[in-house]
Order: structure tokens, then sequence, then C-alpha cells
């Protein structure tokens, strides 16, 4: 990954982005261990929880980042004139 030199970048978006995805996949194990699933079935379920959440929000995080850097001319091209 890389940003814009200028722009602070604070690791505590990435932060929630963790949690989020922690707190889905806790829920989807209490879920699971309460229907009486097969252990693996009850990990896997856990960890795709978690990836498909973590890979999303990550993009849409960084995705946010890029989309409100003001630095540098190409910036300004994509953004348009300021009204």
């Amino acid at each position: 990954m890389r940003f814009c030199p200028k722009c602070e970048t604070s690791p505590l978006p990435f932060i929630v982005v963790v949690f989020v995805a922690g707190v889905s996949a806790f829920l989807t194990w209490l879920t699971l261990s309460y229907s009486e699933v097969e252990t693996m079935i009850l990990v896997a379920g856990s960890g795709g929880v978690f990836l498909a959440v973590f890979a999303t929000l990550l993009h849409y995080v960084i995705s946010c980042m890029k989309r409100h850097c003001r630095h540098g001319t190409s910036s300004e091209h994509q953004h348009g004139p300021a009204h």
C-alpha cells in the first residue's frame, strides 16, 4: 500500500477494521456453536466470515483514504474543481 506521503496515515482505521471483523467472527462462532455443528465447520465458518468482513472493510478504508487525498495534481483532476 502506497499512500500519499503528505497524508497522515493513522493506524486507527485499520484497528477498527480488525475489531469489526473479529466481532463478526465471534458472533458467527456463537451462532454456529449453538447449532451444534462440527468443529471444522465452526472454524471454517468463523474464519470465512472474518476474512470476508476484513477484506471488504479494508478495501473500503483504503479507497476512502485515496479518494479524500487532496495532494498532487492527479487527485485534483479526479475530483474536479472545488465549488
